[in-house]
C-alpha cells in the first residue's frame, strides 16, 4: 500500500493543470443570431401598392441559433377556428384558410453579409414543395430590425417580412 501512496500526490498535481486548460473557442456570434418577433408580413404588388399577406395583425417568431439552425413561423391571426372543434372534421374552406394563413419552415440559414443575402436551407415546411430546397433572400439589418424580400411570385408580387429582435 505504501508503494501506491507516493503516486497519489503526483497524480493530484496534474489536476489543477487539467482544470486550467483553455476552453475551446465558441463560434463568433452571427449577426442575426437570436429570437425575432414579426413586425409585418406584407406583399408589394406589381402596381406599386402594398398589401398584407397574413392579415392586418399577423404574428410570428423567427429563431436563429449560433450554429445556424432556424425556425420561422408566421400566422394570420384572423384564421377562422374549425366549427366542429375537431381538426379531423374541418371543412374544405377551414383547411384552405388554415393552410393559406400560415407560413412555417425550419432548417439552417447561411448569411452572406457582403452580398446582403440569407440562404434558407429548408428541411421542413408547412408548404411541402419548399422542403429540401434553398431559398435566397435579400435582407437589410438596421439596428434590431431585420427585413427581407422573397423572390417575386409568378404574378409579380414580392412578399416582404420585417422582424424585431426580442430583448432590445
Amino acid at each position: 500500500m505504501k508503494k501506491h501512496s507516493r503516486f497519489i500526490p503526483l497524480a493530484l498535481l496534474g489536476l489543477p493543470l487539467a482544470g486550467s486548460a483553455v476552453p475551446a473557442e465558441m463560434p463568433a456570434p452571427r449577426p442575426l443570431e437570436g429570437t425575432w418577433t414579426l413586425v409585418y408580413a406584407d406583399v408589394l404588388h406589381a402596381d406599386g401598392t402594398r398589401g398584407h399577406d397574413y392579415g392586418d395583425a399577423p404574428k410570428g417568431l423567427l429563431q436563429i441559433d449560433r450554429s445556424g439552425h432556424y425556425s420561422l413561423l408566421i400566422f394570420d391571426t384572423t384564421r377562422p377556428k374549425f366549427a366542429a372543434g375537431d381538426k379531423s372534421k374541418g371543412t374544405a374552406e377551414e383547411f384552405r384558410a388554415a393552410a393559406l394563413g400560415t407560413s412555417s419552415h425550419f432548417g439552417t440559414v447561411n448569411i452572406d453579409v457582403a452580398a446582403g443575402t440569407l440562404a434558407f436551407h429548408i428541411e421542413g415546411a408547412t408548404y411541402p414543395n419548399w422542403e429540401n430546397t434553398t431559398q435566397v433572400r435579400k435582407y437589410e439589418l438596421s439596428g434590431d430590425l431585420l427585413s427581407y424580400k422573397v423572390p417575386p411570385r409568378a404574378n409579380g408580387d414580392v412578399p416582404v417580412s420585417g422582424w424585431k429582435r426580442l430583448g432590445s
